[in-house]
């Protein structure tokens, strides 16, 4: 089961679930209505995960084994909406832990973190594993409460909880959806539209980035390897690779020299201000064989590529 299959990384994760477990297995939800091929492909049901009730039937109905977790309010988004956010965040991984331990059936349960858990005080280069951990936004503030939830639930009651601190995630297929590190995947879109983007972020803002073909194969990777071999049972530090607006620009203009990009940095800056430039993610490549295929050079190409061919703009490519 996938709550959140709308979003940026669930419209694609399902597809990925369902073409290796088979499209009858694999049950989406969201609170709204989920792409095309999700809902043709395979079972969709509109689900709100806070409404407890109608979670647990749903669960014990349809035998649901296993639980990806991804429905919430983004960094960006939750600092405009701070208790909202909070409770939206918070209150619907209770819900999916309390009931991962009261069903028998469910094995296990996947829930994303993020580099928000980090704050000014971590060390910004190669972040380790175990570190200093002080985030001064909202969705920071409730991703590093979470984690500890889904450390204390497997630790007190035996839950399987595994969790990603994902970098900023960036995908052709959806575009941006209130995150800081959301220039990545907007600056692609505006490019192939407008030949130009004014970016939220400075030139020199270096973050982690993460392609999506990349993300969906650790995070289904993880999910499947071994509980014994697992030395993380709050969330795993992942990499990708880390650039800045400017290095980012720099390689779209290969493929499309008229490139402009111009900077205003907004309220976002802040945040990216408090979060690592690079991350050391030695435990997970340790624990069950972390690896990337993806590099920015071979990332820009495909994104270009594939909007493109999306907006029906195969100059831009």
């Amino acid at each position: 089961m996938v709550i959140g299959c709308s979003g940026q990384i669930g419209s694609e994760l399902v597809l990925e679930l369902r073409r290796i477990h088979g499209n009858e297995n694999v049950f989406a939800t969201d609170i709204k209505m989920a792409p095309k091929d999700i809902v043709k492909s395979g079972p969709f049901q509109i689900l709100d995960v806070m409404d407890e009730k109608r979670l647990i039937h749903f669960v014990i109905r349809n035998r649901i084994t296993q639980i990806y977790h991804l429905a919430a309010v983004l960094s960006g988004n939750a600092e405009k909406l701070p208790i909202q956010a909070w409770e939206i965040n918070m209150q619907s991984l209770m819900n999916i832990l309390d009931l991962a331990r009261e069903v028998d059936d469910i094995k296990k349960v996947f829930w994303p973190s993020s580099i928000a858990v980090f704050g000014p005080t971590t060390p910004r280069y190669d972040t380790p594993q175990l570190t200093v951990m002080e985030p001064n936004t909202v969705y920071g503030i409730s991703k590093l409460a979470g984690e500890r939830w889904c450390e204390y639930y497997y630790n007190r009651y035996g839950v399987d909880v595994r969790s990603i601190r994902y970098p900023g995630l960036i995908s052709y297929k959806t575009e941006a959806g209130g995150g800081t590190t959301d220039y990545a995947v907007e600056i692609f879109y505006d490019a192939v539209k407008k030949g130009k983007y004014e970016c939220f972020l400075r030139d020199d803002t270096a973050l982690p980035m993460m392609f999506m073909k990349d993300a969906i194969k650790a995070t289904i990777d993880l999910m499947e390897a071994p509980l014994e071999n697992l030395s993380i049972h709050s969330s795993y530090n992942v990499a990708g690779i880390s650039f800045d607006p400017k290095m980012l620009s720099d390689e779209i203009k290969k493929h499309m020299p008229e490139f402009e990009i111009s900077y205003k940095p907004d309220f976002r800056q802040s945040i990216a201000d408090t979060w690592p430039a690079s991350i050391d993610d030695s435990v997970a490549r340790k624990d069950w064989g972390l690896d990337y295929e993806f590099d920015i050079k071979k990332m820009t190409k495909l994104m270009l590529d594939e909007i493109g061919s999306k907006l029906n703009k195969p100059e831009c490519k």
